[in-house]
């Protein structure tokens, strides 16, 4: 299960890729109409930044914007970026590995053996979905819940 932070991250990233012709967002701008609290979106902004995600411009006409382009931006690294490792137990981690204290020989144990399964299927879709991509899942969803092809996000 992902936090908080992680869905504030996701949904931050979604409305930035939104805006993403129109320059940079004011942080007061996206935690209203994201509903996503001030202090913490901060917090949650400045990791992505940090981390060449994001990119910000200070001053007049300044706040965040997306340091690529949407489909540029896979769903996989804003979560690590926020999370951590994708993995759910340390040894079958690329990015973290650690050896389990408890297993008597990895190359045998079952438990890391369907783990390691469960951490490729998720690496495979994370990394492979960008946010351009969810945006487009966002327009397919709201015109089948409108009932109509014409309507734009």
């Amino acid at each position: 299960m992902i936090s908080k932070k992680t869905k504030y991250g996701l949904k931050a990233m979604l409305y930035l890729a939104r805006m993403c012709d129109r320059g940079p967002v004011l942080i007061a701008d996206l935690s209203r109409d994201e509903r996503i609290p001030k202090k913490f979106l901060e917090m949650i902004l400045l990791t992505l930044k940090n981390n060449g995600i994001l990119q910000s411009r200070k001053g007049k006409g300044g706040g965040y914007y997306l340091g690529k382009a949407p489909r540029e931006i896979s769903v996989g690294n804003v979560i690590r970026t926020l999370e951590g490792p994708l993995a759910p137990v340390p040894c079958v981690s690329e990015t973290a590995y650690a050896k389990c204290g408890e297993c008597l020989d990895e190359r045998t144990c079952g438990i890391r053996l369907v783990m390691k399964d469960v951490r490729d299927a998720i690496t495979n879709i994370l990394d492979k979905t960008t946010i351009a991509e969810v945006l487009e899942r966002e327009e397919r969803a709201m015109k089948q819940v409108m009932g109509t092809t014409d309507y734009h996000i």
